[in-house]
């Protein structure tokens, strides 16, 4: 068999984009061999993000692709997968942007920094696609594996070695308890392990009521409750965002999130649908919980990064309401939520690396006074805070109110009004950091911003975190004024994903039946 027939049946185009990634985290590993470390430092980020970019590109032109499965049925580059894969690949670029003068100040090497991360942003896209148990796990512990290594690139800060060990500990343990799940999903299915067929063969081998299956589930679910950090599996996120490298955080906080929420939707939807009701109450009370848990201790945090770990966990808690109710609109609004949550919160990162290396401290009570000295970093982080928060015009306030509206029209009463009221409490941590910036007297300013260097963006790494942050400014305010775009983007993505098609249209049903029970059984008022 000549290559090029191989290439044929793989279908390898469907991943030109992960394989425009892999190129690029060659050519940066065998260049900083060859060129050494303080050449490779002047030139391997840059190329990082160009690389990064064109992956974006390439899914741009993988759209229409009339035959998305690839590698023989293991990978499915569907509509849905490619603007998960496109959320990963700009996570990492803008996160390259805001990391160069952190890592360099840091006194580790740029190259091995950037190497790691690709490899994290390759387990990621192709976790988004993945359409077997393999390929699934496989990915996933990429993934995972270089996400560790990030936590702890910054060797010889301890904060940072016991962020890494608790990780790698934590990690480690959920990864055996999601295989668990998986294995036992292997063998109720007969030794399948591709997902559109497991369902087909655990029917025709143990009928629809399992109780193996539901075992399966509480497994697999951990696994994933894990990844995106949700309560109760969410005790590793605030050490670890807090002792992580800041540009680690951000990308954890963001791309490693979305790479978990596309494994839920496509390992859930696809081998869990016989007990769609059980997944769905899991999630819901993972949900509750996470709303109120992340947002009520955030407001006790004095760390910003803390307070930003928790926020994440109140976050997933939000994204979590578009999957419960499993239509259209509620995959729709998480894919809105997670393109908007992208830029608003790397654009918060962005402005604490940005504060931590002019002043050396990431506590909130050294913010006061921050407008009197840089208004530039004072506005970015005020309005990614505030969209983060729900502030009308900014994008967060359009997501979320595309996830509360999806949950109300699906009937999940309950979960939009509490997410309503724990985002009000949300509003409250917020706008204090904004307040203490803003609203503080000269004579009250702390003593890092009365400290606080001239601002000097010609230093080496500075021009691409000043770019990053205008970026996410820039995104953060115009997404949610023209956000049709996106309405679209989110939309299409579902629309044209087939295996979405059947779930999708199983939830109305179940809601008009129920609907037309309670007005059966109404008294009728005209007797």
């Amino acid at each position: 068999m000549d290559f090029a027939n191989l290439v044929a049946q793989l279908n390898t185009g469907t991943i030109l984009p992960e394989g425009i990634v892999l190129a690029t985290l060659l050519v940066v590993l065998v260049g900083d061999l060859i060129t050494g470390r303080a050449s490779s430092a002047r030139w391997s980020p840059y190329l990082a993000i160009a690389g990064l970019l064109a992956a974006v590109v390439a899914l741009y032109f993988c759209w229409d692709t009339s035959n998305p499965i690839s590698f023989l049925g293991a990978f499915n580059g569907d509509a849905l997968s490619i603007v998960f894969r496109g959320v990963i690949a700009l996570s990492a670029a803008v996160t390259l942007l805001m990391s160069i003068r952190y890592v360099e100040q840091s006194g580790t090497a740029l190259a091995e920094f950037i190497v790691i991360l690709l490899t994290a942003t390759l387990g990621g896209m192709f976790l988004s696609g993945a359409d077997e148990l393999i390929m699934v796990f496989v990915s996933l512990e990429t993934l995972s594996i270089s996400s560790y290594l990030l936590t702890g690139y910054m060797k010889r800060d301890p904060r940072s070695n016991e962020a890494a060990l608790k990780y790698l500990l934590i990690g480690a343990a959920s990864s055996a308890i999601f295989l668990y799940g998986v294995s036992l999903l292997y063998g109720l299915s007969g030794g399948e392990t591709r997902l559109s067929t497991i369902t087909t063969n655990i029917v025709a081998n143990n009928g629809e009521q399992s109780l193996g299956i539901v075992i399966a589930l509480v497994f697999v679910i951990a696994g994933i409750a894990f990844k995106i950090a949700a309560v109760p599996f969410h005790q590793w996120t605030p050490d670890v965002y807090e002792g992580s490298p800041t540009p680690v955080v951000a990308f954890l906080s963001v791309g490693s999130k979305a790479a978990g929420f596309a494994l839920a939707i496509r390992l859930l939807v696809s081998a869990f649908p016989m007990v769609s009701d059980q997944w769905r109450f899991v999630l819901t009370a993972l949900a509750i919980l996470s709303m109120i848990l992340g947002n009520v201790v955030a407001l006790a945090q004095t760390s910003m990064k803390r307070m930003l770990a928790y926020s994440s966990i109140a976050q997933a808690g939000f994204v979590m309401i578009g999957l419960i109710v499993g239509t259209e609109a509620g995959y729709a609004s998480m894919v809105f939520y997670l393109l908007v949550y992208l830029f608003m919160n790397l654009g918060g990162f962005a402005c604490v690396i940005l504060f931590t290396l002019r002043t050396g401290t990431d506590e909130i009570t050294e913010y006061s006074g921050l407008y009197q000295k840089d208004p530039l970093l004072t506005l970015c982080l005020s309005l990614c805070l505030l969209s983060l928060g729900g502030i009308p015009p900014l994008a967060g306030f359009f997501g979320k109110i595309y996830l509360f509206w999806a949950g109300w029209k699906a009937g999940a009463y309950t979960l939009v009004l509490l997410g309503l009221i724990t985002s009000v409490i949300s509003i409250y941590y917020y706008i204090r950091v904004v307040k203490m910036m803003v609203v503080k007297e000269p004579e009250e300013m702390s003593d890092a911003v009365k400290n606080y260097p001239p601002i000097q963006w010609n230093l080496p790494g500075m021009r691409p975190l000043q770019v990053g942050l205008i970026v996410c400014l820039v995104a953060t305010s115009l997404a949610g004024i023209l956000s049709n775009p996106l309405f679209t983007l989110a939309n299409n993505s579902v629309a044209r994903t087939t295996w979405l098609q059947p779930a999708t249209m199983a939830i109305p049903e179940k809601v008009a039946i129920a609907e037309s029970q309670r007005i059966a059984t109404e008294p009728e008022l005209s007797r």
